[in-house]
């Protein structure tokens, strides 16, 4: 489907659950958020019926988030029947990991195509920093379970932070020379708590560029621009939300667990889709989505304006 300023909206991002078994420091304040009742959130049938008519109204991709969506119950079941939706031509999963090797197998014969597993750091000590407590080494562990598993075209995101895992990043490319996956490094965004941090902890992705020798140029995938070190087995993303953004050629829209349609991340303006029978449903999501925003300009002078931790939006 085309909004009002021709861009195909193809892409949805489907949060699960506001919960996370981890609280990172650029995601949620250190006190954690009261968390939504479990009538609150969307029940399977009512994600099952918002895809239906999300893949009606021209949604061809699926990104189930959360919070964290593999401490949601059920979500092996949400995985078969979203997969199972006429139209949904891929589903994905952003996940901390952490549950990977309880659910990778499971996940894998629901239908789920590929994972992107955030990993901020590669050092015990900053992660359980980063994540106030959790283990690198579950992680890894998950990262294995998920190759084992049979997912390919692994996906490590990095939010790139002065300070915290800058000195990281050789290291991270590095891991792309025998592994075939990509290392995304994400600019990171001014919203929630992040808004008053320090400017010097908000990097540009160029920073990647200038302290790696040898990236080479590959292509644009998505909101990425990809890069190749010389006979390296997998890449390096770069996805630069602050310094050029690419709200002119955005493809998506975002479901919150409480069932509120946002057609652009940084705005506060959500639309209700609960409770709605299939053919308002479907009529909501399309206008909704042919009213989505021109743009953005986020920066550090100018934050999100969204009223939501970003657990509470999905990502």
């Amino acid at each position: 489907m085309k909004d009002t300023f021709n861009r195909d909206i193809y892409y949805l991002r489907l949060s699960v659950t506001d919960f996370c078994n981890l609280r990172c420091k650029y995601c949620m304040p250190a006190d954690g958020v009261e968390h939504m009742e479990h009538e609150d959130i969307m029940s399977v049938e009512e994600i099952e019926k918002v895809v239906r008519a999300s893949a009606k109204s021209g949604i061809r991709k699926i990104r189930l988030t959360g919070g964290e969506p593999l401490v949601r119950k059920g979500i092996v079941s949400i995985c078969e029947k979203v997969s199972a939706v006429e139209g949904i031509e891929e589903v994905c999963m952003t996940t901390n990991g952490i549950l990977l090797p309880k659910f990778a197998k499971d996940l894998k014969a629901a239908g789920l195509h590929r994972l992107n597993i955030s990993l901020d750091t590669l050092n015990p000590e900053k992660y359980a920093d980063i994540t106030r407590g959790g283990k690198l080494s579950d992680v890894l562990d998950g990262i294995r379970s998920a190759e084992e598993a049979g997912f390919t075209n692994l996906k490590l995101n990095v939010v790139l932070m002065g300070g915290h895992n800058d000195d990281e990043i050789v290291d991270f490319v590095n891991l792309t020379r025998d592994n075939a996956i990509q290392v995304r490094f994400i600019e990171l965004m001014p919203m929630g708590q992040c808004q008053d941090w320090d400017h010097n902890v908000f990097l540009t992705a160029e920073t990647v560029l200038e302290k790696v020798d040898g990236l080479q140029l590959e292509r644009t995938e998505g909101v990425a621009t990809l890069y190749k070190l010389d006979g390296a087995k997998g890449s390096v993303g770069l996805i630069r939300p602050m310094s050029n953004h690419f709200c002119p050629t955005c493809n998506r829209v975002r479901i919150t667990s409480d069932g509120r349609l946002k057609a652009c991340l940084h705005s506060e303006h959500e639309v209700n889709l609960r409770g709605l029978e299939e053919e308002l449903l479907e009529s909501t999501i399309r206008e909704a989505i042919s009213h989505k925003p021109q743009n953005f300009n986020l920066s550090t002078e100018c934050p999100s304006q969204s009223k939501r931790y970003m657990n509470q939006i999905g990502g």
